[in-house]
């Protein structure tokens, strides 16, 4: 079913807040790469098995442009969106046999592997030497957190187009500013100290349209629990120790690719 998200809520933050962020400050700002794996959060396309109904996949209600998680089907309205706290991010590089030669997920490669360097453009696809389709993938990893207060952990991808949107919000955090009130100074609040609204819009070109991701800030997390959390998450993350079960690669293929998005 589809999940409220909570509107754009009040700037005030709490006093004992505030010391938090300032005292956690930089925190995150920077980014890393990560070898966890948690569900995913992705954009439903025309072409996306979730909206057939004689597919498996199959999630009932839910329409193109909307979001769903890949494990538990939950959706959330394109439209109304989600509102999140982002806590790691990291970037993927992942190796895909070709569509016209059975498919299938191949690994994925380290960030400093000389392949990378190593591709050739075939239409809006990056081919490496083996032959194999190279995808590179933002993953930010998130608590997404629900109307009445609640928060779950997922990772948002972006890839393709997507990684326009990822490069925006990554310089929109980095750039974020807080004056301590009793330095008088600026400071950039912990990754994790933010929240942000995230919801999907119509883009096109002269091969046809597709969702992609719209993300707009929200403000300071004003919860202490919901920013203590994310800071636990996040130092999690980096850890290794957070452990949920992997993607079925194989069955996620196609949008991991980006297969249902015609560019």
């Amino acid at each position: 079913m589809s999940t409220a998200v909570a509107k754009k809520q009040n700037t005030e933050v709490s006093t004992e807040v505030l010391d938090d962020i300032f005292i956690l400050a930089g925190d995150g700002a920077a980014f890393d790469s990560s070898e966890m794996q948690i569900p995913f959060v992705r954009v439903l396309q025309a072409l996306s098995p979730q909206l057939n109904k004689k597919k498996s996949e199959y999630i009932e209600g839910a329409s193109q442009g909307d979001m769903f998680n890949t494990v538990t089907g939950q959706w959330w309205s394109g439209e109304t969106g989600m509102t999140v706290v982002p806590c790691y991010q990291t970037t993927k590089y992942l190796m895909f046999t070709p569509r016209d030669q059975g498919g299938g997920f191949k690994g994925e490669l380290s960030a400093t592997d000389p392949m990378l360097q190593q591709t050739t453009r075939v239409g809006s696809k990056e081919i490496l030497p083996t032959g194999d389709e190279l995808v590179k993938s933002d993953q930010h990893f998130c608590l997404i957190v629900e109307e009445d207060g609640s928060f779950q952990p997922a990772v948002i991808d972006m890839k393709s187009t997507q990684l326009k949107v990822s490069r925006r919000w990554k310089t929109q955090i980095a750039l974020q500013r807080v004056t301590n009130p009793r330095t008088g100074l600026p400071v950039t609040p912990a990754v994790y100290a933010t929240m942000w609204h995230v919801t999907t819009t119509e883009e096109s070109n002269d091969q046809g349209s597709w969702n992609n991701y719209r993300v707009e800030k929200v403000g300071l997390v004003q919860n202490r629990t919901l920013l203590l959390e994310a800071k636990a998450f996040r130092e999690s993350v980096m850890a290794g120790d957070v452990k949920a079960a992997p993607e079925d690669h194989g069955m996620a293929a196609g949008a991991a690719r980006g297969d249902d998005i015609p560019f």
